[in-house]
């Protein structure tokens, strides 16, 4: 048991860091950008890189982990993180950025997908909730921190990436102290057509539980990609930006907790139902007083707390509908869904900005958010057991 805990909080004190990166990086380049003059939706398209690198690392991640383990992935993944980080203030340019954070985004998912899929084989139904939802809190966590780095862009440009890259090195030779292990194997795992196929599988068994993912990639992008934009072209400066986004984080890490505990004994479902459509009730509120800093600091903030356990309860869900052997895809979907809906997120709310002006950015989120709960509560009640005797 002492070793099992001990290896969870390396693991989740590693996606902290990595939460840390990300949670600075999206404001924070946004910012830098639009102070150079440059479009949003240019700026919204440099910020859909770090999901296009996932897209194009998911479909050849599970063979690796299944024939190397998880601690390798996670080393190589962290590696690339760090590395990419402190080249940043090498050269600055739109598409130098742009192929520095395709890099991060694939070093990030694969520390993610080996991290979660980690988490997920060796927690107890009765503690998996528990357990992701500190998975959750803790990148949350990291991620509230981030965008407070942004204000030290006037200090010095290059001092958020050298601070981002120095907590990820450290965070990443912790990964040394832990032993190696294995996925569940099967026999279908030896090409890269089997894992296609083995994503057809996954997709039967716990399609609905990719949505929350999808929609709290769009969330969480948007937001953190598109708002300071759309906050600075309203009057809102820099500070304001990064404590308001800092809210939103701080939220999500007050309930994330609380929320995994409720789904193990609720459910999953039910929680995913509450959350949605309250959190879709919180923006569109957001988007009524957006005029004062103060109540779109109340409205952030509760909002982070319902929606922002979104992706954690999905790989959960997920973990309920999934067979054992088939975790390592379903984690990899998972991941891949938040990418497809990270990957819109930036550029989406991008082009809304700069062509429905009259219109609150606020709507967007709150449009997606109600969507994926009338899925969930349409399509959403079938269980573990239900799925398997079909």
């Amino acid at each position: 048991m002492g070793k099992t805990n001990f290896r969870f909080w390396i693991l989740v004190s590693i996606v902290a860091m990595s939460g840390f990166s990300q949670g600075m990086l999206l404001p924070l380049i946004s910012v830098i950008f639009e102070s150079s003059g440059l479009s949003s939706s240019l700026n919204g398209i440099n910020a859909t890189a770090l999901y296009i690198g996932t897209l194009i690392a998911s479909p050849f991640m599970e063979q690796p982990l299944r024939k190397f383990g998880y601690k390798p992935i996670i080393l190589v993944g962290g590696l690339d993180v760090v590395v990419s980080l402190i080249s940043f203030p090498l050269w600055k340019t739109f598409w130098f950025w742009f192929f520095l954070r395709l890099l991060i985004g694939i070093g990030d998912h694969a520390l993610h997908f080996a991290t979660q899929t980690w988490i997920t084989s060796f927690s107890s139904p009765k503690r998996l909730g528990r357990n992701i939802s500190l998975y959750g809190l803790f990148f949350g966590i990291g991620f509230a921190v981030g965008p407070l780095m942004t204000p030290l862009v006037k200090v010095n440009q290059s001092l958020p990436f050298i601070i981002s890259s120095l907590f990820c090195l450290i965070g990443w030779l912790f990964i040394f102290t832990l032993k190696n292990e294995f996925p569940d194997q099967d026999i279908e795992v030896n090409s890269f057509f089997k894992t296609i196929k083995r994503f057809s599988s996954a997709l039967k068994y716990g399609w609905i539980a990719f949505l929350p993912p999808l929609g709290y990639g769009f969330l969480e992008s948007s937001l953190n990609g598109s708002f300071p934009v759309y906050a600075l072209r309203n009057g809102i400066d820099v500070k304001n930006v990064s404590v308001l986004l800092a809210a939103f984080a701080i939220g999500a890490i007050v309930f994330q907790l609380p929320l995994g505990i409720m789904s193990d004994k609720y459910g999953r479902r039910n929680i995913l139902i509450f959350i949605l459509l309250l959190g879709s009730v919180c923006f569109t509120t957001a988007s009524i007083v957006e005029g004062s800093v103060i109540a779109l600091l109340f409205c952030l903030f509760i909002a982070g707390m319902l929606v922002g356990s979104t992706f954690s309860l999905g790989i959960s869900y997920m973990a309920d509908l999934m067979p054992k052997n088939l975790l390592p895809t379903g984690n990899l979907l998972c991941g891949i869904f938040y990418s497809i809906g990270s990957l819109g997120g930036p550029f989406i709310g991008g082009l809304f900005i700069q062509y429905f002006r009259s219109i609150s950015y606020f709507h967007i989120i709150s449009t997606i958010l109600f969507i994926v709960f009338l899925l969930i509560l349409t399509f959403g009640h079938k269980s573990f057991v239900t799925v398997r005797e079909k």
